[in-house]
């Protein structure tokens, strides 16, 4: 069978209509989170979220594919890949572009072992690196630049993970950040629209918003 682009790939598509429909269960698992869930640790968020989805928007995925095929970036650093959906179209956009590696970062070990199955069934395993624990942790040991950057994880780390990977940052890269709307994400935004730090910032107005910004 042929397809026009990687995305179009009847075992990309099958997988991500399969996530897309079991992520519409997402509210009412979280219904059932127990107590003081906001107050827990990233791991114990993890570990308590682990039936949950969190996925990007399909708008926001062809968004991300889009962005990839016209930047071009080697090296992909995700911040929070969950089951993989938002990985999928990254390492689409890269298999169309005909190099590159995605560098994604996942606490929950039953994520991470469903999303690898993912991967593998629809062959883009080659290249996609699981990065298992802590990102603050494994993104520090990240010897590579970062040419294209996905904020998807935890909405209080995204300026922590942002902080760390700048002198990563090449003039040009492209930071994105999803869920923009949540109150959590208010000092990410503070620090990307201001622009003594750097970056030129737009809001890109999809499901729950995000904010793309060019490292100056």
């Amino acid at each position: 069978m042929t397809f026009t682009h990687t995305l179009a790939d009847p075992r990309i598509r099958t997988a991500l209509d399969r996530m897309f429909g079991l992520a519409e269960r997402d509210d009412a698992i979280a219904a059932t989170l127990p107590a003081g869930y906001a107050s827990m640790s990233a791991h114990e968020k993890a570990d308590a979220a682990a039936a949950i989805h969190m996925p990007i928007s399909a708008a926001g995925g062809v968004l991300l594919y889009n962005l990839i095929r016209a930047t071009r970036p080697t090296t992909v650093v995700e911040f929070g890949m969950s089951f993989g959906i938002s990985t999928l179209h990254l390492a689409a956009a890269l298999r169309d572009n005909g190099a590159g590696r995605v560098f994604t970062t996942e606490l929950s070990t039953e994520k991470i072992a469903a999303a690898r199955g993912t991967f593998a069934e629809t062959g883009v395993d080659d290249l996609i690196t699981v990065l298992e624990g802590d990102a603050l942790d494994t993104l520090a040991a990240l010897d590579a630049p970062a040419d294209f950057v996905l904020l998807d994880g935890w909405k209080d780390l995204c300026l922590p993970v942002l902080r760390l990977l700048e002198p990563r940052l090449r003039p040009g890269t492209l930071v994105v950040a999803d869920d923009i709307d949540q109150s959590s994400m208010q000092p990410y935004l503070d620090y990307v629209r201001d622009p003594g730090n750097g970056y030129e910032s737009v809001s890109f107005p999809v499901e729950d918003g995000m904010e793309i910004s060019c490292r100056l």
